[in-house]
């Protein structure tokens, strides 16, 4: 594998449908960093762009969006709480401090998103590293080890634990990066950025434009293991709707896709993130709830065979997450701040 660029996502607020659009062909011909800028919506987004020409502000600290759509909803938000960046068009008449850019400016464009790089570089760094863990995933099955250029300590990683990675460390600095194994005492450095592996991967699973799924994922039946240990923003509907699909029961790759009406692709990109997670399994005997015999057209009893991808990177087996709770919540989440 080579290096790939990180992927950031955008979203979107009080635009009307044409001035979404202009923003759709511009962003990626502004940008100029080494990520990729995804569109999302405004929920699971890293980044805000806001029209604030539809911003008000309310007595209790909160501003109003209003939607650039005839059918879209308001949102309310608190700045002050607000743990992404945003950027207001001009003219933005807002107290709390702020990004401001002008609509009809590329180079305005391409600064705001610059500053959101800078704030977003721990995110960026953490993408880095997974892509790196993925492509030497044969030498890191499990173990502590660290990962080093010219001397300098770029990241340290509990392959069934926690995670550490500079917060500057970008594509490029992978080139001369070797992966060291480590004493089983993991050790954070505090100017690290720190995740757990799962949402380490969940983070990059969900974003990479890689085909991540395990063939064998495609073929057999897939199993409901446990609910991913990641904040519930992270997941959208089809997330959801996998999970609750597979926790009734088991299915093939090939049921899901014709139940659920996603394309190949995009199913199986779904599924990798679940997969990275350890939220499925192909293996029965991993599964929440063994199943005792299977029948019907949507399910064909069968383990792939092992993969060296880095899968449920925790080490709570099936029956503690069982004793952990009781029926999981699959709940979509609700919209921030809409009504």
């Amino acid at each position: 594998m080579t290096n790939e660029l990180p992927v950031l996502r955008l979203g979107l607020a009080g635009f009307s449908r044409e001035e979404q659009e202009h923003l759709f062909a511009l962003v990626p011909s502004v940008a100029v960093g080494d990520v990729n800028w995804d569109f999302c919506d405004i929920e699971r987004a890293d980044a805000w762009l806001v029209n604030g020409s539809r911003v008000q502000e309310l007595d209790d600290g909160r501003i109003r969006i209003g939607s650039g759509i005839a059918s879209g909803h308001a949102i309310k938000i608190n700045l002050a709480e607000l743990d992404r960046p945003i950027a207001f068009t001009k003219p933005a008449k807002l107290a709390a401090p702020h990004f401001t850019f002008d609509m009809g400016s590329r180079p305005s464009l391409a600064a705001v998103l610059h500053k959101f790089e800078v704030w977003l570089a721990p995110l960026i760094a953490q993408f880095c590293l997974a892509s790196s863990i993925v492509e030497h995933q044969s030498a890191l099955r499990s173990g502590v080890f660290d990962l080093r250029a010219r001397g300098v300590t770029l990241a340290v990683v509990s392959m069934h634990g926690e995670t550490g990675v500079l917060p500057s460390l970008g594509p490029a600095d992978l080139d001369a990066a070797v992966w060291t194994r480590q004493t089983p005492d993991l050790v954070i450095p505090d100017n690290f950025s720190r995740a757990t592996m799962s949402q380490l991967m969940w983070q990059y699973a969900s974003r990479t434009k890689r085909d991540m799924l395990p063939a064998h994922y495609t073929t057999g039946a897939l199993f409901f293991r446990r609910p991913p240990r990641v904040q519930q923003r992270q997941l959208d509907d089809s997330h959801l709707y996998l999970l609750r699909e597979l926790s009734a029961a088991p299915a093939t790759f090939e049921a899901l896709q014709r139940r659920s009406g996603m394309g190949e692709r995009q199913l199986s990109h779904h599924l990798a993130a679940l997969y990275f997670v350890g939220s499925i399994t192909s293996n029965p005997k991993r599964a929440a709830r063994p199943p005792t015999r299977t029948t019907g057209p949507d399910v064909e009893m069968r383990s792939g065979p092992a993969s060296n991808l880095p899968s449920g990177l925790d080490s709570v087996p099936p029956d503690m997450a069982r004793r952990n709770g009781a029926d999981p919540d699959f709940t979509a989440p609700a919209p921030i701040g809409l009504y």
